[in-house]
């Protein structure tokens, strides 16, 4: 067992013990790592001296981690991932050509993934990677060049660069706004909605009110309405898709969706949206701040934004 309480074993007995932990098998954690079984089988017994404790039950045919195996594969398994994607990702960036951005994943879904051929093909140079998520992560802790997140301004970090403010108002699909007037049931003013299905986002904690059903119709005078039904969506995207395909009313981001009210894929209801005090920002790592990809990035989308009129 190390002497010093604070060492490490050599990487390459944990590269070993973690292919062995994952497969349950030194034969084909061997043939991953281009070695011979004897060879992995050596390395675990030099971790297990090492730590001074069994890793594994070698069993007759079989393979199981033992408790202290399991405690540890828990540890190590995430942790040489991490250094794998952290490693790849800076060898690439080296070379200037990848660009990671995180954002929501309505604003990936819904903004960014279309426009994306636009921007490789004036930047053919540039491979961006989009890590979309619901969570605000730690930019620099993930290694990510660049967050488009979306907050009120005064949430923002500093330097964060503002791309577009918002306006939210009722959409629906052009056919269903059709076939609702010809059944006797039109969509002309917001009282109106008592005879349509109201499309909402999953949000039991509060944190979107300015797309909550409830709010705006309190807004509007209308917190008693009785409406014909609900659905009910995990994302944004979803409830957008939703009224795409007929199936309700949403509240419609305008900013999200200036493409699809071009395209006639939706409908913006009564003739005015509403303002809300929230923006989408660019905020850039320590390290990405410098990089010409990552201003590239961010003034195409300001480009694109300018195209949509926001």
């Amino acid at each position: 067992m190390a002497k010093n309480g604070r060492a490490l074993p050599p990487l390459d007995l944990l590269v070993g013990f973690e292919a062995a932990a994952r497969h349950l098998s030194f034969t084909r954690a061997a043939a991953e790592l281009f070695l011979t079984q004897s060879a992995v089988s050596r390395q675990i017994l030099a971790l297990e001296e090492f730590l001074g404790v069994p890793l594994f039950e070698r069993r007759h045919k079989a393979l199981a981690l033992t408790e202290a195996g399991q405690a540890y594969f828990r540890t190590v398994g995430p942790i040489l991932e991490q250094l794998r994607d952290s490693t790849r990702r800076l060898r690439e960036s080296r070379s200037g050509r990848l660009l990671t951005v995180t954002t929501t994943i309505s604003f990936a879904s819904m903004w960014l993934v279309p426009r994306l051929a636009r921007f490789r093909k004036d930047h053919p140079h540039v491979d961006v990677r989009v890590a979309a998520s619901t969570d605000v992560v730690d930019i620099e802790r993930e290694g990510i060049d660049l967050a488009i997140r979306d907050c009120r301004p005064e949430a923002a970090p500093p330097g964060a660069i503002v791309l577009m403010g918002d306006h939210v108002a009722p959409v629906c699909s052009a056919a269903y706004l059709k076939e609702h007037r010809a059944a006797k049931q039109p969509l002309a003013k917001p009282e109106d909605l008592r005879h349509h299905v109201l499309l909402h986002m999953h949000d039991p904690n509060g944190r979107f009110p300015f797309i909550s059903w409830p709010s705006w119709l309190e807004a509007h005078g209308l917190a008693d309405l009785a409406h014909e039904g609900s659905l009910v969506f995990g994302q944004y995207d979803q409830v957008i898709h939703a009224a795409m395909h007929g199936q309700g009313v949403a509240l419609g981001r305008m900013s999200l969706l200036q493409q699809d009210l071009r395209d006639k894929r939706l409908v913006a209801l009564f003739g005015k949206s509403q303002r809300i005090s929230r923006a989408f920002h660019a905020i850039y790592s320590k390290g990405a701040a410098s990089r010409p990809e990552a201003k590239e990035f961010v003034q195409w989308i300001k480009q694109e934004i300018a195209k949509d009129g926001n």
